[in-house]
């Protein structure tokens, strides 16, 4: 699976979950830290990444319009990238999870 953190995210995440997540991106490593949300939404529904983020407007975009791309919503507010690695690294599982659920388009982990 390809998780594509947004501008709200530390782009070291990349690195430090590299082990678990191989495949994931920063959107400021695509030259989209100034596009829309609908711009970054395209990008991910193409290039088949998940949209890891701390901002409502995606989950919303997600009720509105279902997936591809499918979002994961962090709802941890404003914390150290540590310890939003350590919510990624602990949701592992079900993250593995809303990839084979077709019915789920959002993943909220607190």
């Amino acid at each position: 699976m390809r998780l594509l953190f947004d501008q709200n995210l530390s782009r070291k995440l990349v690195g430090r979950l590299a082990d678990i997540f191989p495949d994931c991106s920063h959107v400021q490593f695509h030259d989209l830290a100034d596009k829309t949300d609908t711009e970054i939404w395209e990008f991910a529904k193409v290039n088949n990444f998940f949209i890891v983020t701390q901002d409502a407007d995606f989950a919303e975009r997600s009720r509105l319009y279902g997936s591809p791309p499918k979002v994961i919503w962090l709802r941890c507010g404003n914390v150290p990238t540590s310890q939003v690695e350590q919510i990624l690294r602990a949701g592992g599982e079900v993250i593995q999870e809303l990839e084979d659920t077709a019915n789920i388009d959002c993943l909220e982990l607190y």
